[in-house]
């Protein structure tokens, strides 16, 4: 059974491996996560996954390298990670009370076989309305650094979410069973 490699510096992805029993070697990925607006957010989370994933898959001669991207969606508004305090507050305020979508895209790249597989997962998430006060008290916890829409529900930021449709892993930043159903159909891979 070929060894699973996360093209990823993420701890959070990381602890979804593990939470299902999994270490995978973790090589992290070198390229510049850019977005390229006009494209479709799918297309833009699928992208930067297969660069990453590709970046690895270059560096490495057997196993099967994993590369994820995660962005939010607010309407038509992609929000990446937040380039400061202001950034994260704002994004935060545009999230209050209203519904968005969390999109992962993943790609895995086999590159002893030349196999490669692109897919997302897509959960919707939908946010109390906060007060100043609650955004006040999430930025000074600081997690929302590093995080895209700069929250993180597995955190202080479960306090933010009211509801969820789809995959909660894929919120986190991966969507594990679906990589797993990927990985069966098409590498003849199983994690379980």
């Amino acid at each position: 059974m070929k060894g699973i490699i996360l093209a990823s510096a993420s701890p959070r992805r990381l602890e979804i491996f593990r939470l299902c029993g999994i270490e995978p070697r973790v090589v992290k990925s070198n390229i510049e996560e850019t977005i390229e607006f006009g494209e479709k957010p799918e297309q833009i989370a699928m992208s930067l996954s297969f660069k990453k994933a590709l970046d690895v898959a270059e560096r490495i001669d057997t196993g099967l390298v994993i590369g994820a991207d995660t962005i939010v969606v607010i309407g038509n508004t992609i929000l990446g990670k937040p380039e400061s305090e202001l950034h994260a507050r704002q994004m935060l305020e545009m999230l209050s009370g209203k519904s968005h979508r969390v999109i992962t895209g993943f790609a895995i790249i086999d590159p002893e076989n030349k196999i490669k597989v692109i897919d997302y997962e897509t959960s919707d998430v939908i946010f109390n309305k906060l007060s100043q006060s609650e955004i006040d008290s999430y930025i000074k916890s600081r997690e929302y650094l590093d995080k895209a829409g700069s929250y993180a529900i597995q955190g202080k930021g479960a306090l933010l979410v009211s509801k969820i449709e789809g995959c909660y892993f894929n919120i986190v930043g991966l969507p594990i069973s679906k990589i797993n159903y990927n990985l069966k159909l098409y590498f003849n891979h199983n994690l379980l």
